[in-house]
């Protein structure tokens, strides 16, 4: 048994000792003992706790994977999620002025995957223990919105109906103003009598919308979400914003970003995040490479009253960015996917646009993005960093890129 001080905390929320060694469930100043395995420290026993080491909110946190950092004070977490990001920026030669975290408040998730495995006795639905494939129950879990809890038993009782001893199922549940929408994937392929079965088991649970390995089921009430000014409709497990609290700030800082501009663009928008609030006062283009979510985000706008034009595209704008010479705009709005979207930001980064707003999960990617802006002339006036994914080593982002005179 050895003994290690923790330096700093990793990007997955593991403590980090020299080595590196990386020590679960510590943070940094802590003395920590254990035995080595591999370049873990295996059961440590903390010698020595920091001061900002807490009792976490949930009984859940020893065995669920769902939250990595509950053990840390928010303080400490709101500092080192700002600066992942600022260390990122850094590692590309490039820094920021950074506004104040907004941190999204405890039991405000209103989207989550559930894992569901059936058992002999039943089935089982929550998140994976932490670094394994057991599913932990969460009855008293502190991250999911309260009106979403039910949706656990409802998880498990569609892997009763249609899941295989031998596969998990994946149950993503998400609130709406019709109720619950469950998008259930790695079940059964439905029968006749199983549709049947899975139509009831809707009906009973008071569900808005049922969907089976991208099939939907049974729809009692539209899965409503409002963006803006627009209800809209999204398909089946289409991305949304994992609190309501979190993409309030992040359309707040879209909004600031774009400013007074009359003609914009939105690349990966998605089902109308931010295009359709940017609409009450410009008009946008609204570019997604799912075509169900443009329709869906095209028929919110269609019925809502008072907004600007906006039109849809439906473009993998991986393989097919929107090129220059048709990037006449005068703000663009951009959310990618983890990955980035560097083949769009080469394109951006030659436009005229005077003004960026750029969203990002992933801070590396943001950077190198972010180095490719400013390479070709763009200054990055602010950084906002959004933690809707509380207590996970997860980080958003809003930023705001500008050529010329702001």
């Amino acid at each position: 048994m050895s003994e290690h001080d923790i330096e700093r905390l990793g990007h997955h929320g593991d403590g980090i000792a020299e080595g590196p060694v990386f020590v679960p469930l510590t943070l940094p100043g802590e003395r920590v003992s254990g035995d080595i395995v591999g370049n873990r420290l295996a059961d440590p026993k903390i010698l020595r706790p920091s001061p900002d080491r807490v009792t976490p909110p949930c009984r859940h946190f020893k065995h669920c994977g769902g939250c990595q950092l509950q053990h840390a004070s928010d303080d400490l977490v709101a500092a080192w999620k700002v600066d992942v990001v600022r260390q990122a920026l850094a590692a590309q030669g490039v820094s920021a002025d950074f506004r104040p975290i907004v941190t999204s408040p405890a039991q405000s998730r209103r989207r989550a995957a559930l894992s569901v495995r059936r058992t002999k006795k039943g089935a089982l639905a929550g998140f994976h223990s932490r670094g394994t494939n057991v599913i932990a129950e969460i009855p008293d879990c502190q991250l999911l919105h309260p009106d979403l809890m039910p949706a656990l038993k409802v998880a498990e009782a569609l892997a009763v109906l249609g899941a295989s001893r031998k596969a998990e199922l994946t149950v993503t549940a998400t609130l709406s103003r019709g109720g619950v929408d469950i998008a259930a994937r790695g079940g059964k392929e439905p029968d006749g009598p199983l549709l049947a079965r899975l139509a009831q088991a809707a009906e009973a649970h008071g569900l808005a919308r049922l969907s089976w390995n991208d099939e939907v089921i049974a729809t009692r009430l539209p899965p409503i979400q409002v963006f803006g000014k627009a209800e809209v409709s999204p398909p089946p497990g289409a991305f949304l914003q994992a609190t309501e609290e979190g993409e309030a700030a992040l359309v707040m800082a879209v909004k600031e970003a774009v400013g007074s501009a009359a003609k914009v663009i939105d690349l990966f928008a998605g089902c109308g995040t931010f295009a359709l609030p940017l609409a009450e006062g410009a008009r946008v283009h609204a570019v997604e490479g799912d075509r169900a979510m443009t329709r869906a985000l095209e028929d919110g706008w269609r019925m809502a009253s008072g907004l600007k034009h906006v039109t849809t595209e439906a473009r993998d704008l991986f393989r097919n960015p929107v090129i220059v010479e048709d990037l006449r705009y005068d703000a663009a709005v951009i959310d990618p996917p983890r990955a980035g979207a560097e083949a769009q930001v080469r394109e951006l980064a030659a436009s005229a646009i005077p003004r960026i707003a750029f969203v990002s999960c992933n801070p590396a990617t943001f950077a190198r993005d972010a180095a490719i802006l400013i390479s070709s002339g763009y200054t990055l006036d602010w950084v906002q960093v959004v933690d809707q994914f509380r207590w996970s080593a997860h980080v958003e982002l809003a930023a705001l890129f500008t050529r010329g005179k702001a």
